[in-house]
């Protein structure tokens, strides 16, 4: 994924997940309903869908614009902006898509076709090195040579052929298209105000204008709170549930529980010992995730070769972590430890049923007698003595993490020094993306629907540096020649992750995410989504006592 953050989208660590299927609802009014009080793990970056960079982001912007397509409760597609699903041509590779006429911006202006056609255009513009441009570039017809500079921005495949129908060409047939409409760097964007703001677009909630289910006030860059407000020019408004939902970051799991038993918060995330302590209270709910835990491993840095660019030393790291006990006495949340990059239950064998991580198995266990082969082998290439930086997110349950695996390392191998660092999660995301590191504990949730969301993290002009033929290969067969053989095109995923995990040990794998929260029984609506924003805000609304 070329200038990928690869978070993401990224995943929904922390972050109070309050979500309700967006659209396709009979109409159900808002009554008797209170202001909701939820948390966020750290800032909100920007409100402009082509600037997205971590869940709070994408969560807003989910919640304020609406795209082609959303999730309902059981993570199916559903339209939104869109009217219908999209008519798709035989050989897999146009989409014509027809919107809803009723669509309308806050500022009153229609939502049209045009407004999709110029985001995505400004999305996969070069000038701009957007991060998560590789979406449009891994899908659309001319994406990547536009974004290589071979081809002009117009060349686009994606046209607006009147008000209100979209087509979109894809260089080759992508089985999972319509789920990358649902993530927000797909949104459409309202020219007019955009050029308007010029680089202030989207710094504040006044500087930015609306398609979605609330606008966005109280807030401007770097605030610590904000507020989402009933958007009344929404198509949809009379099924949007809430009238006010107010935010606060809140970093720490030992202050969300005060502030909730305080009656401050609504949800309260919790982890480590405080889920633990709190599995017995009727509050406490526990939901799965698409969402693993990882790391990062960097091959070069500043233009140099780090020591993780040695296979051996990244094979005796992924061997030596022992996932159970980090997951089960460190992370204690009800997470589960992890063996493979593709989470368990995210996506299934098109013609059997079969999950994923099921089929593919186990990858990388922890082996303590492998682990020290390799760290031995290691040593004879590097020297006896290894230092490596470890960078994790201030969030609290990553800075314990990240203590833990520099500890119970730095015990098993003889000579290795790691130096941990804890940033904001902004700029432990821009020194990543800069290449600024040597390990990073970090989160991931896919941006749409399959396996290639996660495995293209290791396609070769990533940030973390891994180069490796046999896996772009791979990754090329089940883009390409089995595009339209689902069986294949399967079974080809299945090799390259592993050739990327565990045959390489390009990335450290640990765990997939269990959400943990503390639930005023007033809220309802609570569900999780598995890929592109992890949770949706339509018809989430607390009861009146």
């Amino acid at each position: 994924m070329k200038k990928a953050i690869q978070s993401i989208m990224g995943l929904a660590i922390m972050t109070v997940i309050i979500s309700g299927c967006s659209g396709g609802q009979k109409e159900e009014a808002a009554k008797d309903t209170k202001p909701l009080n939820l948390m966020s793990p750290s800032e909100l970056t920007t409100l402009d869908t082509s600037v997205m960079l971590d869940f709070p982001d994408a969560i807003v912007q989910t919640a304020a614009f609406e795209g082609l397509y959303a999730l309902d409760d059981k993570d199916q597609l559903i339209p939104a902006a869109a009217k219908e699903m999209p008519s798709i041509s035989e050989d897999g590779k146009t989409y014509t898509i027809k919107l809803r006429e009723e669509g309308i911006w806050s500022n009153d202006d229609p939502v049209t076709a045009k407004d999709f056609e110029y985001a995505w255009k400004k999305m996969i513009d070069p000038k701009n090195g957007f991060v998560y441009s590789f979406l449009v570039a891994d899908t659309i017809l001319n994406a990547e040579e536009i974004s290589a500079g071979q081809k002009t921005v117009d060349e686009l495949g994606v046209k607006a052929i009147d008000d209100y129908t979209l087509e979109v060409k894809l260089k080759e047939a992508k089985p999972y298209f319509t789920s990358v409409l649902a993530f927000p760097t797909f949104f459409p964007q309202n020219q007019k105000v955009v050029e308007e703001f010029g680089t202030d677009y989207g710094t504040t909630g006044e500087k930015t204008v609306y398609n979605g289910p609330f606008i966005v006030e109280s807030w401007k860059q770097t605030d610590l709170s904000w507020d989402l407000k009933k958007n009344e020019k929404y198509w949809d408004h009379k099924n949007v549930k809430s009238d006010n939902i107010h935010y606060e970051v809140v970093k720490e799991a030992s202050t969300a529980l005060n502030l909730f038993e305080d009656g401050q918060l609504d949800v309260a995330a919790i982890t480590g010992e405080l889920a633990k302590q709190n599995q017995s209270n009727p509050d406490y709910h526990s939901y799965p995730t698409a969402t693993m835990n990882y790391i990062r491993l960097n091959q070069k840095r500043n233009g140099k070769e780090t020591p993780l660019k040695n296979e051996n030393l990244r094979k005796a790291l992924a061997l030596g972590i022992d996932k159970e006990n980090l997951v089960n006495n460190i992370i204690a949340d009800g997470s589960k430890p992890l063996y493979g990059a593709i989470t368990k239950g995210f996506v299934s064998n098109p013609e059997t049923g079969v999950d994923f991580r099921e089929e593919a198995g186990d990858l990388m266990s922890y082996n303590k007698e492998e682990a020290l082969k390799y760290w031995e082998l290691a040593k004879k290439e590097l020297g006896d003595k290894i230092t490596l930086d470890l960078m994790v997110t201030d969030d609290g349950s990553y800075k314990k993490m990240g203590e833990s695996l520099q500890g119970s390392l730095e015990k098993l191998f003889s000579g290795l020094k790691i130096n941990m660092s804890a940033l904001p999660t902004e700029t432990a995301l821009n020194l990543s993306r800069e290449s600024d590191y040597d390990m990073f504990l970090i989160y991931w949730t896919p941006d749409y629907q399959d396996p290639i969301s996660t495995l293209g993290m290791l396609r070769s002009g990533n940030d973390r540096n891994y180069a490796n033929p046999t896996f772009d290969k791979l990754l090329e067969d089940a883009s390409k020649t089995y595009a339209t053989d689902l069986e294949k095109r399967w079974q080809t995923l299945i090799a390259a992750e592993k050739e990327g995990i565990e045959d390489t040990a390009g990335m450290i794998i640990i765990s997939q995410n269990q959400q943990s929260v503390l639930q005023n029984p007033q809220v309802k609506g609570l569900s999780y989504h598995t890929f592109a924003a992890p949770l949706t805000l339509k018809n989430v609304y607390k009861e009146s006592e």
